[in-house]
């Protein structure tokens, strides 16, 4: 089993010792003597035809044959991954520069951006891997400058490490039990209180979606509630609750999937695991909020007592629900959670779900949908994802589609009779659910990145997490 490498391994305070190379962050055609490098770097450069463009890497040779620096090509500025500001380009780094203490150099428009780039594309998951020990000395490192916040970079480098690490480990070691402890070891990482609903005791407490759902597996469904606020903040600080799809493995129940169809259903509980990943930012720097986590986490397996197509399951609120496909299970657990939050109006309340197929053929596994009626409240988190590079798009509440969850035997269907518009009508199904809050958004996520990118590697990706910080960063400072 290797060594873990932790984010505070590889990124490193301003005064640590030790002779670090320099990194420079090179827009497309800027004259290299005005960034501090020497007549042979330049030379070098001039040599291989480094003009800054996007992505092009150089090693610059020290006097010994030794690497003595690099220079990153970030092209017009706005070249980033998959969007954003060019120094997003950063990531590419822990992947391609030999180990060894690095720091940037000259004067990057966005340094703290390309701090956590840094620290996003330098993780692996390396849990289930044998033999060789990997470390942080193995690792490119990278010295902060001093006008860097580095608790601000590692709180955020942390979080998405975590929410990257859940979405990756394999069902067999990731049910609703697992998922429910990941969720309080965060809170007592940072005081918060954690509680659960658990099988049977689901149908007492009043929430029989997820009992229904979830009781075909022998790993019993459960409702993971956390709650935190600021020690110390103010006693009426703004209610933030995020709801967070847990589903750690979906064979589509009885109405199952062909086997290309489950490949990645692992990862069908990274909305709870972007909820925890946000979570974790929140908590760790420590802003005023009163912040609720809600994780209704289940198996969606086969057995004798599956729930079937045309059943009828009465919510939480009241409404019943006739199930047109059992592998439409997402926004039925959902639908129990949004009305337990609900009922506290809060101030905004999210939802994070790998819910639709629909979504990525929309928009395509990079850009997730966003759902919201407040205009500019979509207008804040599209602007925010675009200069952070985790971007969303905003997708309709369109309510001539309401029509389309119409059934003849109960309040509603969980499916469209049609094949079209599957995001937006899984969408609206959650909406009903939405009476209080005064903000409501849900982000129809992938969870997923295909292939290797500066970010990070294929594999788990916890989508509009780091977008949706930096929105509630604001909202708290507001409130204050």
């Amino acid at each position: 089993m290797t060594t873990p490498v932790c984010p505070s391994d590889l990124l490193l305070e301003h005064g640590t010792a030790g002779t670090a190379r320099p990194v420079w962050l090179i827009p497309e055609k800027t004259d290299l003597a005005s960034v501090g490098l020497d007549t042979a770097a330049r030379a070098w450069a001039e040599a291989h035809g480094f003009k800054g463009a996007a992505r092009k890497l150089l090693t610059l040779p020290g006097h010994d044959g030794a690497i003595a620096g690099a220079l990153l090509g970030i092209g017009d500025g706005k070249s980033g991954d998959p969007c954003g500001p060019g120094e997003l380009l950063a990531g590419l780094l822990p992947a391609q520069l030999p180990p060894g203490l690095y720091e940037f150099a000259g004067t990057a428009t966005e340094a703290e951006l390309a701090a956590v780039a840094w620290g996003l594309g330098a993780y692996r998951f390396r849990r289930y891997k044998t033999g060789t020990t990997a470390n942080g000395n193995e690792i490119p490192r990278l010295r902060l400058a001093r006008s860097i916040d580095r608790a601000r970079v590692i709180a955020i480098v942390e979080a998405v490490w975590l929410a990257r690490d859940l979405i990756n480990t394999p069902a067999s070691d990731m049910g609703p039990a697992e998922l429910e402890a990941a969720a309080r070891a965060l809170g007592e990482r940072y005081g918060a209180s954690t509680s659960s609903v658990i099988g049977d005791d689901l149908l007492t407490r009043n929430f029989p979606m997820i009992h229904g759902v979830g009781r075909a597996s022998p790993r019993p469904p459960r409702l993971v509630d956390l709650t935190w606020a600021k020690p110390g903040g103010q006693p009426d600080a703004p209610r933030v609750t995020l709801v967070g799809k847990g589903i750690c493995f979906d064979t589509g129940g009885l109405d199952i999937k062909p086997s290309s169809g489950m490949l990645l259903m692992k990862k069908d509980m990274g909305g709870a695991a972007t909820a925890l990943g946000l979570a974790s930012m929140i908590m760790a720097l420590g802003l005023d909020v009163r912040l609720r986590v809600l994780i209704p986490a289940a198996e969606n397996s086969v057995s004798g007592n599956a729930f079937r197509p045309q059943d009828v399951i009465r919510t939480r609120d009241g409404r019943t629900v006739e199930i047109g496909n059992t592998d439409a299970e997402g926004r039925l657990v959902l639908s129990d959670a949004l009305s337990l939050a609900d009922e506290d109006a809060p101030e905004f309340l999210l939802t994070f779900s790998t819910l639709t197929g629909a979504a990525r053929v929309a928009l395509g596994p990079d850009l997730p949908p966003c759902y919201t009626d407040d205009d500019a409240f979509a207008a804040e988190i599209a602007a925010t994802g675009l200069a952070l590079g985790d971007p969303v798009w905003r997708m309709p509440f369109w309510t001539g589609y309401e029509k389309n969850l119409d059934s003849e035997v109960a309040d509603m269907g969980n499916v469209a009779d049609g094949p079209f518009a599957g995001s937006i009508v899984a969408a609206l199904f959650l909406r009903r659910f939405v009476k209080r809050a005064r903000r409501f958004a849900h982000f129809d996520i992938y969870g997923w990145r295909q292939a290797q990118r500066p970010l990070g590697p294929k594999g788990g990706e916890p989508h509009a997490a780091r977008a949706m910080l930096a929105v509630i960063e604001r909202l708290s400072a507001r409130a204050t």
